[in-house]
């Protein structure tokens, strides 16, 4: 299972102060995970298509919902973690997802879901 953990909290107060923030400073904005599957005001049409012809269970919280594992207490966020077989461990990093765009971050997805079929 693959967690999508946003670096924003949960809560329309704060999705509203995310709105603010990707119009006044979008360059500013910390969530890049949020940057590249969100608009301004909703979820981008691709990604929403994408997420509803993946098979595989995909989570996705915000860092404030987001029961940390010890081991990734430290880990800046966004970031992609991989529970299998009750381990945890990071699929994607802050830095590796930093530099994708949307089309990018689709194509890992799938990449990783063939190849965990493939096992």
């Amino acid at each position: 299972m693959l967690y999508f953990i946003y670096n924003a909290d949960a809560g329309k107060w704060n999705g509203y102060m995310d709105m603010l923030h990707k119009i006044v400073s979008p360059k500013t904005y910390p969530c890049h995970l949020c940057d590249i599957t969100y608009g301004v005001f909703k979820i981008r049409p691709e990604w929403d298509a994408f997420l509803k012809s993946q098979s595989d269970e995909l989570v996705f919280l915000h860092r404030d919902e987001w029961q940390k594992d010890a081991a990734f207490v430290e880990e800046q966020l966004p970031a992609i973690f991989e529970v299998r077989e009750g381990k945890s461990s990071v699929a994607l990093s802050a830095q590796d997802m930093s530099e994708m765009d949307l089309a990018e971050l689709m194509a890992w997805v799938e990449g990783r879901r063939k190849s965990n079929e493939a096992r």
